[in-house]
């Protein structure tokens, strides 16, 4: 046998240090909806208790809306439970081609392709682009996905600091020997919630004659005057050469991504990036609820300006409360700890108290940048944003964080 006591130990030693270090990571049990108000059982097995949802991808509350789940269910019942192959076999419907035309509409680009998720699509599409003739150029807090997806190509890899404009102007100079130049950015950084400067990004493409890959997961739907995403915000629509999305987050939140953008891209993915080739393609039922969001979001901006509206309620009552969290204007709100066992402690009470957060420590965040990363919904209503508030300062007072400095929080806690 060659899993052997020795090295069952081995494994079993490391996962008894993270619990040792007040780090180790546990699942909690949904028995509801995913929704602003949820059912949870944690530890697992544990008793049900109703909680406020505080930390879901859920950002337009499109997760459990009655016309997604109909349109869903009409799915399922005219075009059947899954297609058993990949695309270019016997994967494709009419109602893929749909999406992927009404993808393109709304993101405002050439064509698209759907992968099975956001992540495959950044699987997949460098390799499908780029040779050892040319040279990524990625923000150093672009998704984890990419990084991944940047390891499977086999062009040369570079970074900037984070929204280093200066930086990447350098780079760019560097590299002007290259084939193809393209800068890596994500829209909304998931951890940080801050923004790209995709304005700026895409005046230094222009400049070096350099392409730009933008992965909106986090804002397609709900960041710009019509939720198109950050180039809407940032006034760069139909100047970005590649987007890459989820369906998973504002979008329905269920599964499914693409590569929307400059034609020829789109048909090189199609002809050969591997997730796609290999992978089943999206389910006939996620494929029809996602039809009925963008149509219900490309009829009203209703839900993204109450999203907007949570949002400044919650960043400017958490930063008057004396919690320290990251500035920015997206609905993603980290509350920083800096310590881990204090960020899984802190989530702790405030499950004890109603409310559903999660601590994030790494390797998830940087060593030193624990935090509790808070994301509002169009779902919430304002009792479930003042009762979280609530809970939020009482455990702020409980550790004693309310109006401190990151020095003096970490001179508490450690790093």
């Amino acid at each position: 046998m060659s899993y052997t006591q020795t090295t069952r130990s081995i494994y079993g030693n490391q996962l008894e240090d993270l619990r040792k270090q007040g780090i180790f990571k546990e699942e909690r049990s949904i028995y509801s909806r995913q929704n602003s108000d949820i059912e949870v059982a944690f530890p697992i097995g544990a008793e049900h208790k109703h909680v406020i949802n505080m930390c879901a991808n859920n950002y337009l509350g499109l997760s459990s809306h009655p016309d997604v789940i109909k349109a869903a269910h009409e799915g399922l019942d005219s075009r059947g439970y899954g297609m058993s192959s990949v695309r270019f076999i016997c994967g494709t419907q009419d109602i893929h081609k749909e999406l992927e035309k009404k993808l393109t509409e709304f993101l405002g680009t050439e064509d698209t392709i759907l992968f099975p998720s956001c992540m495959d699509a950044n699987a997949g599409v460098f390799e499908a682009v780029l040779t050892d003739e040319d040279v990524m150029i990625a923000d150093r807090l672009v998704h984890a996905s990419i990084v991944d997806g940047m390891r499977l190509c086999k062009a040369q890899q570079d970074t900037y600091k984070h929204s280093d404009m200066a930086h990447l102007e350098e780079k760019l100079q560097l590299h002007q020997n290259k084939r193809i130049r393209l800068i890596i950015t994500d829209g909304s950084f998931s951890m940080d919630g801050d923004l790209a400067k995709l304005d700026k990004i895409v005046e230094l493409a222009e400049k070096y004659n350099a392409m730009v890959f933008l992965d909106d997961s986090h804002a397609t739907g709900f960041i710009g005057k019509t939720g198109r995403g950050t180039h809407e915000h940032c006034g760069v629509l139909g100047k970005i050469d590649i987007i890459t999305t989820t369906l998973g987050k504002a979008l329905g939140g269920a599964s499914g991504g693409c590569v929307s953008g400059r034609k020829e891209i789109v048909e090189m993915c199609r002809q050969k990036a591997r997730p796609y080739l290999f992978s089943n393609t999206v389910a006939p039922v996620v494929v029809s609820g996602a039809l009925e969001v963008i149509d219900l979001i490309s009829k009203t901006t209703e839900r993204r300006d109450k999203l907007e509206r949570n949002t400044a309620f919650w960043r400017k009552g958490l930063t008057e409360g004396g919690l320290i969290i990251k500035e920015g204007e997206t609905p993603i709100v980290p509350v920083m700890h800096f310590n881990a066992k204090l960020s899984q402690d802190f989530a702790k009470t405030l499950y004890d108290d109603g409310i559903y957060a999660v601590g994030f420590f790494f390797p998830v965040v940087p060593k030193g940048q624990a935090r509790i990363r808070t994301q509002l919904s169009a779902a919430h209503e304002m009792h479930h944003l003042e009762k979280a508030l609530d809970a939020f300062l009482k455990a702020g007072k409980r550790f004693d964080i309310l109006h401190k400095t990151k020095q003096e929080v970490i001179a508490m806690y450690g790093q």
